[in-house]
């Protein structure tokens, strides 16, 4: 058997490589943290040794797997071109940079490129909080061109996150319109509510719709959302301190049904 494909993930804080088939059906994965390959077709353990070797090191275990959890079960299930987990944060607009460079004699920087390191930025601090029980995605579509640039889930609820640049910038907001100083978006917190209402929608449950701004100078509000929250980068872990909304297994269950790109098609 060739052709065996190697996809690493990292999720909840555990490092894993899967090894698929050519068609996206897992074989196998291997859990470093555990130190231990999972074969789920033992006829192919051989193979799924070999194509694991640069990722083996140390004494490991070999063997068919646990009983796996629900969101494992649904990881299994799931085609790895429909799964959004392996997204990462800015994944639309890496696209967008390969499919179309700025012209290489452009006198200003390209905005996506500064919008890209800005979505980085929030995807680091998320990822920070998995410790803390939640569970993040990114780049997720929306049919109609729209797009949530992180979806948050964790005990505190769900959170759909928009990120804004605003490096040292003077940012004022007076619903709906946000101002950095590089113009005005007029309806700005508008399209986020409305991402968060269509999130609402097809999980069935809240998302609570919020505004990140990453590296403000200083931030002016004369004209509130009170339904649109608005943070700080370095202030996310924040939105986990209103108590406990969802179990652990509310947030397993829900981040299964939010990383399946189906789900988004029903809007």
């Amino acid at each position: 058997m060739s052709g065996l494909r190697v996809v690493p993930s990292r999720r909840q804080g555990r490092e894993r490589v899967y090894v698929c088939l050519p068609d996206g059906a897992d074989v196998a994965w291997f859990d470093r943290d555990a130190a231990r390959v999972n074969i789920l077709r033992q006829d192919l353990t051989e193979e799924v040794l070999q194509v694991l070797r640069p990722y083996l090191s140390g004494a490991v275990t070999v063997g068919p797997p646990p009983v796996p959890t629900a969101s494992e079960l649904a990881r299994l299930a799931l085609h790895p071109d429909d799964d959004l987990a392996p997204n990462r944060p800015g994944e639309a607009l890496r696209i967008a940079l390969d499919r179309e460079p700025a012209p290489a004699r452009r006198l200003r920087p390209d905005p996506r490129r500064r919008a890209l390191a800005a979505e980085e930025a929030v995807g680091e601090v998320l990822e920070r909080m998995e410790g803390a029980g939640y569970q993040s995605l990114h780049s997720v579509l929306l049919p109609g061109g729209d797009r949530i640039h992180h979806l948050l889930i964790g005990p505190g609820g769900l959170f759909a996150l928009h990120t804004l640049p605003a490096h040292r910038r003077r940012v004022r907001i007076a619903a709906p319109a946000v101002d950095t100083g590089r113009g005005r978006q007029a309806t700005l917190l508008d399209r986020i509510r409305a991402c968060a209402d269509r999130a609402t929608h097809v999980l069935a449950v809240e998302v609570r719709p919020v505004l990140v701004l990453v590296e403000p100078q200083s931030v002016q509000v004369t004209a509130p959302a009170p339904d649109v929250r608005v943070v700080r980068d370095g202030d996310l872990p924040t939105l986990g301190r209103h108590g406990v909304v969802l179990k652990p297994a509310d947030v397993e269950s829900l981040y299964a049904t939010a990383r399946d790109r189906h789900t988004w098609l029903r809007l």
